[in-house]
């Protein structure tokens, strides 16, 4: 199974958020499964590639030549998938993947989370966005969403294309069941 994690390039973040990455990283490593995520070598998407393949998964990368020649390109990608742009990121990662888990992280992942959101109410694709909720970091969010629903001003259920998760189990009972 493919797992794509949309995830924070800062290194300067709450320390516990890479403890819980590497947690997950090595879940999907441990299990057989492989990493889809955006190539940098920074934060906690430098921590959860290294956790994946230092646990046996495979890493696929997928990340602008702008990152790429800036010197950004994380050692730890099995397969490296160059791009332009980040819309053509985004396209490429959702192609490549099986399940969508996100975890803290600022503009760039909120707009991956939505873009994915956004094309599953129009059936483009089945995927759901597991929010990986590290220590209530997703909270407000979810409490928004939560407003939005409440307002009529989302159509449908959100919480079909997103579901929140508190810890690493909730995670992994949210993904698809084949990747169990």
């Amino acid at each position: 199974m493919q797992i794509c994690v949309f995830c924070s390039a800062n290194n300067h973040i709450d320390p516990e958020y890479f403890t819980m990455a590497e947690e997950l990283g090595r879940w999907i490593g441990q299990n057989g499964h492989t990493l889809v995520y955006g190539g940098h070598d920074e934060g906690l998407m430098e921590c959860i590639a290294r956790a994946t393949h230092e646990a046996g998964g495979w890493v696929i990368g997928v990340i602008p030549l702008r990152l790429v020649n800036s010197g950004h390109l994380s050692q730890y990608v099995n397969v490296k998938i160059y791009c332009e742009t980040l819309s053509e990121r985004k396209d490429i990662m959702l192609r490549r993947c099986d399940a969508v888990v996100a975890l803290p992280g600022g503009i760039g992942t909120l707009d991956e989370v939505f873009t994915v959101a956004a094309s599953a109410t129009l059936a483009y694709h089945h995927l759901q966005v597991v929010m990986y909720d590290m220590k209530g970091f997703w909270t407000p969010l979810e409490q928004l969403m939560n407003s939005l629903q409440e307002k009529h001003m989302i159509r449908g259920n959100y919480h079909r294309q997103i579901t929140f998760a508190k810890n690493l189990e909730e995670v992994v009972a949210a993904l698809p069941p084949s990747t169990h």
